[in-house]
């Protein structure tokens, strides 16, 4: 491992070298972490003073970001449901539609244009449009099997005494006295669903080429609701400027709910309790009270959303019971009950895992004992994704193997090496699972080629424009049979649908399988027919998805199917530094061509120069890799070393300008945040009445200038969780100081990956590098998946 190149100037000691391991933390409580505001991979100071920015999750007050569709995708203190006696931490990547991204370009949205964007569908409300499409049809194909998801059966104890509390509020009657007085007990176990008959594969049609994103319907809130709501902030005292958002959030009529309920603010992306406690004074005077079960249960749904931010899909009953009270809510278990009786959340009891506990007992000869189990809420909206991911793929797994056999035999006899044994895997499974870092795409790639050169109908999505052009440029690859995830779940890529909305497909492969949250993987499962086969492939080692859930990790858990991992490592010094990360050892190379360099720092300030000095100079002079192919890598967005200050100072360097529309000019590097969990590198254009012009990967985007603040940000920066799935020829990895807590073995391993020629560390972190590689592990994460699956891993 080499030093900074001369032509930085100074240079400095190597990688810094691993101390002895001083033994893993334990994970503890996965919800209450995220409660307590530890529930991210990432961190974020606003500024130099070092206090929270004001992000969905973050200090006081309402988001810096304008628009509700904003989304960028940090872990990094999103939770943070706990605002008493824990440091509170940022609402940056993991899934926050709305993280800060008023500041991306120092100036107002307004001055794009004075004209009013045209009436048609963002590139985001399209997608949203689509997955509301999508769940509506899950949750009618749910219906037609049997009803809803089943919550409650055999419950017991608590959880029991709450179910019927439920159903007695439900029922116009007073709720037993007993509810939350015992601990609960029981197992809810959900049985397999019969295997489904296998479908008959057909020929693989001709190419078709990509069709147009859906018709618009109608956009938004309509402008009176917006005045309304309007009023009713102003008299509340709230910001107008949160006018807009409030109206999406609670939809036609949210003036009037708004003046009913003001604790419904709390909807409003950004806003956090002790600002809509304020609202609800203005608004109720002498009638506003912290024991008002309206504000039980607003608050209550606020906490399950800002841990879905953190990636837990459901929270401990205990854990968000303890929140409720640290957020002064007097009676946290009414406020529970009151919020299940709404339908805005479903309570779970799921059975805990005890090794020889079942065979003891029938030797013992007991009847049925009662098992552990752990009583979860979730929202509704990812407890029935859940439930739907997991019917699907049992079905999937269920599904018989001998439907084309003759295409598949074919496919087999294709490919050669690790490719060979994947296909074999998955000609007779419904679903496999293939990991391995950058160099095993090809294997997947190869899998592709070969399926459709046997006739049958194939397709393979990546989730970044990146991703999709590094798998398209793999020799043999079919160009008609690469898309991206979002693309197929919009309609504008793939194959069409049959009559029951199924995808025309025989294979899916998903690259960066480890980024799918558990609602877009429940649209893709479900969108498969019977008989069709499913590839999830990545690399286990990365962070997470931005959004809730860990459905790779999960899969990979419960080994409900087959697993094959590629043998072909990354080459060259990256490719050995990456891979020793991976397992924990932060291992000096050899770097010939000082293709991995140390630049030590000794404060934010000094990093911020000398990053400068290595995109605008070092990199392009010692490694012919210009300023606009390298990216920087940094922990947050906030801070003296952040995004916002590494993007100011290379755009004065790279393309100085006033920022005139809406903070930014033509040529700026900027990263375009679509939906919530998505970020697309770009360029900007031009602005015109229309709005914002990018372009992002040669795709010419508009960006309406109302949501320009939103989710627009400057580029030449990113934290980890955007720049995941992309790859640049030369990366330069910031380590501040102030941010060391943000750092863990999956950020470390994710950040010095992006590089393909060249990697810079700004290394100002000291002994917290090697602490991070050696001793954090990534965050956990609460979810149901692993529990749905297990009855898929005892018949197996």
């Amino acid at each position: 491992m080499s030093t900074e190149p001369e032509t930085t100037g100074e240079t400095g000691p190597g990688t810094p070298k691993t101390p002895e391991a001083q033994g893993t933390p334990t994970a503890g409580d996965a919800a209450g972490r995220a409660l307590a505001g530890d529930g991210g991979t990432e961190h974020e100071d606003d500024g130099e003073t070092g206090e929270p920015s004001q992000g969905r999750a973050g200090a006081p007050g309402v988001s810096e970001a304008g628009d509700a569709g904003s989304a960028e995708a940090e872990d990094a203190g999103s939770a943070e449901a706990e605002d008493a006696g824990s440091a509170e931490a940022e609402a940056g990547d993991a899934g926050s539609a709305e993280a800060e991204a008023g500041d991306a370009g120092g100036g107002s949205a307004e001055t794009v244009s004075e004209a009013a964007a045209k009436p048609e569908l963002s590139e985001a409300e399209a997608e949203l449009a689509a997955q509301r499409v999508e769940r509506e049809r899950i949750e009618r194909r749910k219906a037609e099997k049997k009803g809803p998801v089943e919550s409650g059966a055999k419950l017991s104890g608590k959880a029991a005494d709450l179910l019927a509390a439920v159903r007695a509020v439900e029922g116009g009657g007073k709720p037993p006295s007993t509810v939350f007085a015992e601990p609960a007990r029981s197992t809810s176990e959900r049985a397999p669903e019969p295997a489904p008959a296998a479908a008959t594969v057909r020929p693989a049609p001709a190419p078709e080429p990509a069709r147009p994103a859906p018709a618009p319907v109608a956009v938004g809130p309509s402008s009176r609701t917006v005045d309304d709501v309007r009023r009713v902030l102003v008299e509340g005292g709230a910001p107008e400027a949160l006018a807009r958002q409030a109206a999406v959030a609670l939809g036609e009529g949210a003036g009037k709910a708004l003046r009913e309920d003001p604790w419904q603010l709390l909807r409003t992306p950004g806003v956090r309790p002790e600002r809509a406690d304020g609202f609800a004074r203005a608004l109720l005077g002498a009638g506003c009270g912290p024991d008002d079960e309206r504000r039980g249960r607003a608050v209550t749904v606020w906490l399950l959303e800002q841990a879905a931010l953190a990636g837990h899909t459901a929270l401990e009953l205990s854990a968000l019971t303890a929140a409720l009270a640290r957020q002064g809510v007097p009676d946290p278990d009414a406020a529970v009950q009151s919020t299940l009786a709404g339908g805005e959340a479903l309570l779970f009891q799921d059975a805990l895992e005890e090794p020889g506990a079942p065979a003891a007992r029938e030797e013992d000869g007991a009847e049925e004992e009662e098992r552990p189990v752990r009583a979860l809420v979730a929202l509704e909206r990812y407890a029935l994704a859940e439930e739907s991911l997991a019917d699907g793929l049992a079905r999937l797994i269920n599904s018989p193997s001998q439907g084309a056999g003759e295409a598949w035999a074919a496919v087999v006899a294709g490919v050669s090496g690790g490719a060979a044994e994947l296909a074999r895997a998955v000609a007779g499974h419904g679903l496999v699972l293939h990991t391995g870092g950058e160099a095993s795409r090809a294997e997947p790639a190869a899998l592709l080629a070969a399926a459709h050169g046997a006739g049958l109908r194939a397709l393979a999505v990546c989730h970044t424009p990146d991703g999709r052009e590094r798998l398209a440029s793999l020799p043999g690859t079919p160009g008609a049979g690469v898309g991206s995830v979002a693309g197929l779940l919009t309609g504008v890529e793939g194959p069409g649908r049959d009559a029951d909305g199924a995808l025309e497909l025989d294979l899916l492969i998903v690259l960066d399988a480890p980024q799918l949250d558990v609602e877009g993987a429940a649209m893709l499962v479900e969108s498969l027919p019977d008989g069709a086969r499913l590839v999830l492939s990545g690399d286990p080692a990365l962070l997470w998805s931005a959004g809730p859930g860990r459905v790779f990790a999960d899969l990979l858990a419960a080994r409900v199917c087959p697993q094959i991992a590629s043998r072909t490592p990354d080459p060259g010094p990256i490719g050995e530094l990456v891979s020793g990360i991976g397992i924990g050892e932060l291992n000096q190379v050899e770097a010939p061509g000082k293709e991995v360099v140390i630049v030590p720092v000794r404060d934010a300030g000094e990093a911020v120069h000398r990053t400068v000095q290595l995109v605008a100079d070092s990199v392009p002079r010692a490694f012919g890799v210009p300023a606009e192919r390298t990216v920087v890598i940094t922990p947050g967005h906030g801070g003296a070393a952040g995004t916002r200050a590494l993007n100011s100072a290379l755009k004065e360097r790279l393309n100085p300008g006033p920022g005139r529309f809406g903070g930014f000019d033509p040529g700026d590097r900027v990263a375009y945040s679509p939906a919530p969990g998505r970020t697309l590198p770009g360029t900007v254009v031009k602005a015109d009445a229309e709005g914002l012009h990018l372009s992002c990967a040669g795709t010419p985007v508009v960006v309406p200038r109302e949501r320009v603040e939103g989710c627009v940000r400057h580029g030449w920066a990113l934290t980890a969780h955007q720049a995941v799935g992309g790859r640049w020829p030369a990366a330069i990895v910031v380590l501040p100081g102030d941010a060391v807590q943000a750092l863990s073995r999956p950020w470390v391993y994710t950040a010095f990956g992006r590089g393909e020629r060249h990697l810079s560390v700004v290394h100002g972190a000291e002994q917290a590098l090697p602490r991070a590689v050696t001793d954090i592990p990534a965050k956990p994460r609460t979810t149901r998946l692993g529990t749905l699956l297990r009855p898929q891993s005892q018949s197996g």
